[in-house]
């Protein structure tokens, strides 16, 4: 009998385990490993969707700076870009890559994904560049883990005064787990608005980008 069982197959997934988006091929969304970006930095226009604080802290050198919630905004001039050259897609570590990514390849424009994001590169020897004046954000997962940490913290000790407090950490593990399944972080789009990860210039600095990218900048 078990000759006729049949498994689902399992979804795509990139080198780095991040599973594909729902629905997407990997002929779709093509991961780039970092030591395959290195020499062919020069021919690729490289976007960075992380937040503008966290872009500031430090990037790829050559990348642009196209944060994940502006990303609609900014498809015209993407898609012109992508018809002059390859666009590859990168952020922390491949998470709002991906979604980048999906949300381009739905609207017609194909985009390598950089397997491992900005931490792999670092890892790998690559240099950073920063934005002078600008402070060092944390990087959104790190932002993420302080807060659901003392969410959850606050809710367990509230509990002893204000019982059923506790539930508030529920909620965030049930949050936590649902980003995990889901492979999105709510959490961390909101935290992206807040004024510290985006600096005062960051309108102006997104501007600029667009311009760059309509020029043709790589």
């Amino acid at each position: 009998m078990s000759r006729f069982l049949r498994f689902p197959a399992r979804p795509a997934r990139t080198r780095r385990g991040l599973p594909l988006p729902k629905g997407s091929t990997r002929s779709m969304t093509t991961p780039l490993t970092v030591e395959q970006l290195q020499p062919r930095l020069h021919e690729l226009t490289v976007i960075d969707v992380r937040s503008p604080g966290e872009f500031a802290g430090g990037h790829i050198p050559g990348a642009h700076n196209v944060p994940l919630d502006q990303l609609a905004q900014a498809l015209p001039v993407l898609r012109a870009a992508a018809e002059r050259g390859e666009l590859a897609v990168v952020c922390a570590s491949g998470a709002r890559a991906l979604n980048a990514c999906e949300q381009l390849s739905s609207a017609g424009v194909q985009a390598l994904l950089v397997d491992g994001g900005t931490s792999a590169w670092a890892a790998n020897g690559g240099a950073l560049n920063r934005v002078p004046g600008q402070k060092v954000r944390w990087a959104m997962d790190r932002q993420v883990r302080l807060v659901a940490g003392s969410l959850v913290l606050a809710g367990v000790v509230a509990d002893v005064a204000v019982p059923g407090l506790r539930w508030v950490s529920a909620a965030v593990g049930g949050g936590l787990l649902f980003s995990a399944v889901s492979n999105t972080c709510t959490m961390g789009s909101l935290l992206g608005k807040l004024p510290y990860n985006r600096p005062r210039n960051s309108g102006a600095a997104f501007e600029a980008t667009l311009t760059a990218l309509r020029d043709g900048g790589k």
